[in-house]
């Protein structure tokens, strides 16, 4: 029997959370805000961690890790920092049963600390660029929270880099949007825009903040990752200094960048539907399901050396799982699957075996749309083609629908109705109180500034002064 779960249509927050829960990728944990992630789940963020990882290491990145707790005094050195975090810090005041010296902060990002150390490591221009990235969990006291998109504890990545000029922070901090934009399109399937963030959105302590920005299901905006321009903000306050080749004691330029688990939640909000998640194919955990159905003792022992034989077949290339359990007909075993976003299912009955073929079911074309028969010899490229058709059909999908919930408003009130329908792009003249009012009366923000602007000039959507820049406007998460 499928498990029922709310539909999309009548409740998109009950329907994401009980997918989250019944695809089995993680439950709520007992402290308020914390979730455990299930092995599927983190099978999920693996495989979103090593795409990352590996572009990473192409582009001369080294992981390393730093302490989980910084103090307090480290914070307060760079004021637009601390400010822009305190209402989110957690705090230890007690250690081994004594009261602290100082108190320790639970790290909600990791730039006091990494400066503190690169004021020690850097001296001359010899030790420049610094690429550093560290894969940890942070700590932010979110008061309002949803599995993997916002929780007290989360995983992610953090990259610190160190430059001599600013012109290679900036190259930096552009290359690593460009990677996360990669990750997101490439593996993800999910189409986003690169842009930069207005001065009410960047990160605290930032010159200038990049984000990728994404559409979920309900037409609302998901951050999916942001690189950081830092300027010298953090050399400063850090003293992180080197002699150049000249001979003469210069700041560093540094940035920093994230992507986390809320990239899982993403996924499960870009491509899913009322039946369950729909993976990816080059992020799913389990590529392909196959799944024996048989009635007999004599029918189970052909179909299972058939099973047993695509498994020998497929196993060295793609991520695999034979469901042979007992006890439970086929018709639950799709559903059990279509719940957790296998995108092919490889159906083997007796007749399949007797005729030497076997039956692909696609995940993201459900009924007989979906089902292709494929004979046994040649079967490997036959799954190979289809997994790639997927993943750029799951794409196509997503940019079809960003598009259609996308509009370019000339009115304030036409601004209203598109931000209330997805993005809109208007002309904005940077001013803090049109942003504002915009925010006040569409409860929508500025998701970016799109990287890409195109030709020309126009006219505040807000105020009606002389614009050079359009924004993206959105309702968030």
């Amino acid at each position: 029997m499928a498990v029922k779960v709310t539909p999309r249509s009548e409740d998109y927050a009950r329907w994401y959370t009980e997918i989250v829960q019944k695809a089995d990728l993680a439950d709520y944990a007992p402290v308020r805000g914390c979730m455990v992630i299930k092995p599927y789940g983190y099978a999920l963020w693996e495989n979103i961690k090593e795409g990352l990882d590996r572009r990473f290491k192409a582009t001369g990145h080294a992981n390393a890790y730093f302490p989980l707790f910084i103090p307090m005094s480290f914070l307060e050195k760079e004021a637009e920092h601390v400010e822009g975090f305190s209402p989110e810090l957690a705090v230890v005041t007690v250690g081994g049963g004594k009261q602290l010296e100082e108190p320790l902060a639970v790290r909600p990002t990791s730039e006091t600390i990494i400066g503190h150390m690169y004021a020690k490591w850097i001296q001359s221009y010899r030790d420049l660029p610094v690429l550093i990235n560290q894969w940890a969990n942070v700590i932010r006291w979110e008061m309002r929270t949803r599995l993997f998109l916002r929780t007290t504890e989360f995983l992610w990545q953090e990259g610190h880099t160190a430059h001599a000029t600013a012109e290679e922070a900036m190259e930096e901090t552009l290359l690593i949007l460009d990677l996360y934009a990669e990750l997101a399109t490439e593996d993800a399937a999910m189409p986003v825009i690169k842009g930069r963030k207005s001065e009410s959105e960047k990160f605290a302590g930032a010159v200038t903040s990049y984000t990728i920005e994404a559409m979920m299901g309900d037409r609302r905006a998901l951050q999916a990752g942001t690189s950081h321009f830092l300027g010298q903000n953090f050399a400063r306050a850090f003293d992180i200094q080197f002699l150049d080749e000249n001979n003469e004691l210069q700041y560093v330029w540094t940035t920093s960048w994230g992507m986390s688990t809320r990239m899982v939640g993403g996924v499960v909000m870009v491509h899913g539907d009322d039946q369950g998640l729909i993976l990816p194919p080059r992020l799913a955990p389990i590529q392909v399901v196959v799944v024996p159905i048989w009635r007999d003792e004599e029918q189970k022992e052909a179909v299972l050396k058939a099973a047993a034989q695509v498994r020998a077949a497929l196993e060295p290339e793609v991520r695999l799982k034979v469901d042979d359990r007992e006890g439970l007909s086929p018709g639950w075993k799709f559903n059990d699957w279509e719940m957790r976003g296998v995108p092919l299912r490889i159906e083997i009955g007796p007749k399949d075996v007797e005729q030497g073929q076997v039956v692909l079911a696609r995940r993201d074309r459900p009924g007989r749309e979906g089902k292709t028969t494929v004979p046994v010899t040649g079967l490997a490229e036959a799954v190979r083609n289809m997994l790639d058709t997927l993943q750029a059909d799951l794409y196509r999908r997503a940019e079809a629908f960003l598009k259609e919930h996308t509009a370019y408003p000339e009115d304030f009130e036409g601004l209203r109705e598109a931000a209330a329908d997805g993005f809109a792009y208007a002309w904005w003249c940077g001013s803090a109180e049109c942003e504002a009012k915009v925010k006040e009366e569409t409860s929508a923000t500025i998701r970016c500034i799109p990287l890409d602007q195109g030709p020309g000039k126009g006219r505040c959507i807000v105020c009606g002064e002389e614009a050079a820049e359009r924004a993206v406007f959105g309702r968030a998460y």
